[in-house]
């Protein structure tokens, strides 16, 4: 039986639950240590997934960037680059994207509608794969996990970190949360609505909290609810 990645979900957010506003700039809500942060915790994954909402809208590299850490990967036998994933049921993606440029193996998790059509936008730029006729994200997190993924860091969006925490596979959550009001409806969220697990009165464990500069930093368990 195909062993499941561990997955993480991370996310910045200001204090009343925004991932960014709606303006055309990305909203900067972390802080330099913080994305220091970041980088350890990507340098620790074997994978980094992101929506293609995601990475249409923020064009990200989504690399380690640091030096040691990248060598470090290496020394332990690692590939310098965490696998970099992401996951589309419409195939709207374009080769222009950074994300395809920089780093190391990319793949693209899809439906059969749309495999041929990410397959002639990307060529050899990244393996494809299809996991049926419908998005589910436990044959998601089986595929990652036939291809030797131990431990997934998710970066979003909103979407994914929703569906991810109502259907139960996120195993942990690490939030930056940022001294900022967003207070935009129309703005994306680290969650939305949702039908989740234990319900409103379930109360998730938490792991961790600390504060980096002026961001808090809190790790929850959202499997270990009471």
């Amino acid at each position: 039986m195909t062993t499941r990645p561990y997955v993480i979900l991370s996310a910045a957010t200001s204090v009343d639950g925004y991932l960014d506003d709606t303006s055309p700039e990305r909203l900067r809500l972390s802080n330099a240590a913080d994305f220091d942060r970041v980088d350890q915790v990507r340098a620790e994954s074997d994978a980094i997934l992101i929506g293609a909402t995601t990475m249409r809208r923020d064009n990200p590299r989504l690399l380690v960037n640091s030096d040691a850490r990248r060598a470090q990967r290496v020394s332990e036998g690692k590939p310098e680059f965490p696998l970099k994933v992401t996951v589309t049921a419409s195939g709207d993606l374009s080769a222009d994207l950074k994300f395809w440029h920089h780093g190391g193996k990319k793949l693209v998790v899809t439906v059969e509608g749309a495999v041929e059509k990410v397959r002639a936008t990307l060529g050899d730029l990244a393996d494809v794969v299809s996991v049926g006729t419908e998005l589910d994200w436990g044959l998601v997190l089986d595929e990652l996990g036939r291809r030797g993924v131990d431990r997934l860091m998710v970066e979003g969006g909103g979407t994914i970190h929703t569906q991810l925490m109502a259907q139960s596979l996120a195993d942990e959550v690490h939030l930056a949360i940022a001294p900022l009001l967003v207070g935009q409806p129309e703005a994306a969220r680290f969650l939305g609505a949702g039908d989740y697990p234990g319900g409103t009165t379930a109360r998730m464990k938490v792991l961790e909290v600390r504060a980096i500069d002026d961001v808090v930093f809190v790790r929850y368990a959202p499997k270990e609810r009471g």
